[in-house]
């Protein structure tokens, strides 16, 4: 089963020993609304796209057509 967002927002956040307040704050909000958004791991791209620039990560979304193998 592949990772939620959240889950892996976490393991970035494990390995840069980066804590949720730390990123919360480099995000311009409070850790109890990001570990709420985390709890739910319902992120827009527009957000997710956000907390991967604060994470000094890069974020790829790829959809991939079933019939075709094609990558858009």
């Amino acid at each position: 089963m592949p990772l939620t967002f959240a889950e892996k927002v976490k393991i970035i956040c494990n390995r840069k020993n980066i804590t949720i307040k730390d990123l919360a704050e480099s995000l311009g909000t409070t850790r109890q609304n990001l570990t709420n958004k985390l709890s739910r791991d319902n992120f827009p791209e527009k957000e997710m796209v956000k907390i991967c620039k604060a994470l000094d990560c890069s974020y790829n979304s790829i959809i991939t057509m079933n019939d075709t193998d094609e990558q858009i």
